[in-house]
């Protein structure tokens, strides 16, 4: 028999490839129910072939669902994640509502699978940061050969990071340059066509922006917490993808071409780096695809045992709704969830 998965959020960007990723999958469904607020009651979205219309959240009953995929936004999560997962939902929740509570589970399947025994605690488990997420895939093989001591990271994250607002303003200023209209921006703080904007989210008092202490954060939790991390996150004018320039500072000795056998054979990555044109991964050929992408693998010679890497995933997926789905089936995997219309 298979399991009652609900997706809440589930008309926005990372909702909607929520149901798509569970489709492709094969995810073992009895039933899927898309949910909303109520003022997206009654609207339609793809399952695999089939049509599904939204429900309203606030007056759904979750004691027999199984899962709840989390995609509303951490205001909502906040509310109702408790809620539902008092009546014996598990919550995988996307947003940043309880990735630092000490109760709740952050997990990165590939990276920290045996994390994931702890969510009988809240019924609720944690998916990082969209930056998060690509970054600790392609270090943790690094980290368990090496240690990393400090990493310094860039990052160059899509506008589909900021939902569909984001994307409809990129879009709409695009096409006002080309046609000489007036450029308005209303989602984000400065012009993003042909721009590149160095601040996403709000700023902190030690100057850093909320989204730059995430990537800190998260990464300290999932990989380890030793580890001296420090971000610059910026907003670039491409739709999907997230790129990521890293320096890392290791322990032991590490080579380049060793850091490339490594990752190689790593979980989740894909290595595409040849020292040629166009022998390197961009955020756009990442669309669509479901692997954590590495190149610019090479030696940094101003520091011991420092290597620079380049990142590239699909945020939507990797970032976001592919690693909530395999949260789900790490759940079934390991035999820590049996669908409760069985029982």
């Amino acid at each position: 028999m298979g399991f009652k998965i609900a997706i809440a959020g589930a008309t926005g960007n990372v909702g909607r490839e929520m149901l798509n990723i569970l489709s492709e999958r094969a995810f073992p469904v009895s039933e899927v129910v898309a949910l909303a607020s109520s003022r997206s009651v009654g609207t339609e979205v793809s399952f695999g072939d089939k049509t599904l219309k939204v429900k309203n959240l606030e007056t759904y009953d979750f004691s027999d669902t199984d899962i709840c995929l989390m995609s509303a936004g951490g205001a909502v999560s906040k509310t109702w994640s408790p809620r539902i997962g008092a009546q014996g939902c598990i919550v995988i929740d996307n947003s940043s509502a309880w990735r630092y509570d000490a109760d709740v589970p952050l997990i990165v399947p590939e990276v920290n699978p045996d994390a994931i025994a702890m969510y009988t605690r809240r019924n609720i488990i944690a998916n990082p940061n969209c930056s998060t997420a690509q970054l600790v895939v392609a270090l943790k093989p690094l980290h368990d050969h090496a240690t990393i001591k400090r990493l310094v990271i860039s990052t160059y994250q899509s506008v589909s990071g900021a939902g569909k607002d984001g994307m409809d303003e990129l879009f709409n200023q695009t096409r006002a340059v080309f046609v000489a209209d007036p450029v308005s921006n209303k989602k984000f703080t400065k012009r993003i066509a042909f721009n590149v904007i160095p601040h996403i989210d709000s700023f902190m008092e030690d100057g850093y922006t909320k989204e730059e202490w995430k990537v800190l954060a998260e990464t300290k939790k999932i990989l380890d917490p030793k580890i001296r991390v420090t971000c610059t996150a910026v907003r670039v004018p491409v739709f999907i993808g997230h790129s990521e320039s890293v320096n890392i500072e290791f322990e032991g000795e590490i080579s380049a071409e060793t850091a490339r056998d490594i990752l190689r054979d790593a979980p989740g990555c894909q290595v595409i780096d040849k020292h040629e044109d166009g022998g390197y991964i961009t955020p756009y050929e990442c669309a669509g695809e479901d692997a954590t992408f590495i190149s610019r693998i090479r030696e940094d010679a101003t520091v011991e045992n420092g290597l620079n890497i380049w990142v590239v995933a699909d945020n939507l997926r990797k970032g976001a709704a592919l690693n909530a789905i395999q949260i789900a089936e790490l759940l079934l995997n390991r035999r820590l969830i049996k669908p409760r219309l069985a029982a």
